[in-house]
């Protein structure tokens, strides 16, 4: 990625996608170039939890909703410490944010951060594009790295595919940090952060679990170090295939039958540890308003999502593994896609989606209590 911060609002912009299609627009954020995976998020707010999300880490991300940037950037919102997205696709982004809570612009922010987007775009065009033909490697070009589109194109065909790609540890945290809990302490929980999102932790926490944030190169002795009541293993980019060290971990803590928790990333690593598959789904699940049913209830959920790969295991059957009988536990009623597995000889269950609803609705947050339930059943 180059950048320059200079001229933002006013230098011509190009998208182009590795099949050759091209988009025109107006710099939006930081000038230069950038690369990553066109994806598209469907929520219509949230946009700064998106933004600083780590699992969006080297994904260009489309905004289906028009209007963006209304209510500016805070310093209260973010996920992470930074904005992890590659590049910033919108159609109509504010001129002047409005809400009390915004301290400067959404525009202002990429500049500061140096992050490339385009605006002017017709993004339902893009997003129908995407839907057709899948995610795909994409470059945005402004200022002077606009050249013709036959340059450009071959530039984002240099680029790395998501496929592959092992980025869990870029993203997580190098040292291991505490993150109390709210009022009196009930449980211990190491946390395998594999790009773990703030609001995650605090989630916990609100539920008296003291999270110890491990690094995603963490052993099964330095997880076991803290004494943990159970064990939770985070979302985060990148191809779960890719992941050989945390799911050796993830097994390591099902021989112990210690309770165990997994969101998106984590979810897939579960899926690997009790020996399915992943694949890479044709444009994936992002945004806050995905449709996901709670087979052990019956129950439909509006949840909120950002993954590109998926769980390969039977929806019809409960599967035999080696850590005992798996069954699939919640399925999108979109697509018939796996989002949840859990156990059911032994304390452990995932899903693919993101409870913590940062941003988003909260239909999910039970998981969390599930989760509590685990930890109180073992230790009774």
């Amino acid at each position: 990625m180059t950048i320059s911060t200079r001229g933002a609002a006013k230098a011509p912009a190009v998208l182009v996608l590795e099949d050759g299609r091209a988009f025109r627009g107006r710099a939006y954020g930081a000038v230069g170039e950038t690369f990553g995976e066109a994806v598209f998020s469907t929520g219509m707010t949230g946009y700064q939890e998106t933004l600083t999300d780590p699992s969006y880490h080297r994904q260009v991300v489309v905004m289906t909703a028009p209007h963006v940037g209304n209510t500016g950037v805070n310093d209260e919102d973010p996920e992470s410490g930074r904005i992890w997205v590659s590049g910033y696709v919108v159609r109509d982004p504010a001129r002047v944010p409005s809400n009390w809570r915004s301290q400067r612009s959404l525009d202002e922010e990429l500049e500061r951060q140096g992050v490339v987007g385009i605006s002017g775009v017709d993004t339902r065009a893009l997003t129908r594009h995407l839907r057709e033909r899948g995610a795909m490697r994409v470059g945005i070009f402004s200022g002077d790295a606009v050249a013709d589109e036959a340059t450009l194109l071959a530039r984002v065909l240099r680029a790395p595919e998501m496929v592959g790609a092992d980025l869990s540890a870029e993203v997580a945290t190098k040292e291991t940090y505490v993150v109390p809990a709210i009022g009196a302490k009930k449980f211990t929980v190491a946390a395998i952060d594999l790009g773990i999102k703030g609001m995650t932790s605090h989630r916990m926490a609100e539920r008296g679990i003291e999270v110890h944030v491990l690094p995603a190169t963490a052993t099964l002795e330095e997880v076991y170090a803290v004494g943990p009541d159970g064990v939770f293993f985070s979302n985060g980019p990148g191809d779960p295939a890719t992941a050989d060290h945390p799911v050796s971990v993830m097994q390591g803590v099902l021989e112990r039958k210690t309770p165990l928790f997994g969101i998106c990333f984590g979810n897939q690593i579960l899926g690997r540890a009790l020996g399915f598959g992943t694949y890479k789904l044709k444009y994936g699940h992002r945004g806050i308003n995905q449709p996901v049913q709670d087979r052990t209830t019956g129950k439909v959920e509006v949840t909120a999502h950002n993954h590109g790969f998926a769980v390969d295991a039977p929806l019809d059957k409960v599967s035999d593994t080696k850590f005992g009988r798996a069954e699939v536990s919640h399925v999108c009623l979109n697509d018939q896609v796996v989002e949840g597995l859990q156990l059911l000889d032994q304390p452990a269950f995932s899903v693919q989606y993101h409870p913590e609803a940062a941003a988003g609705p909260h239909d999910a947050a039970y998981l969390f209590d599930r989760f509590v339930s685990l930890m109180e059943g073992q230790r009774a």
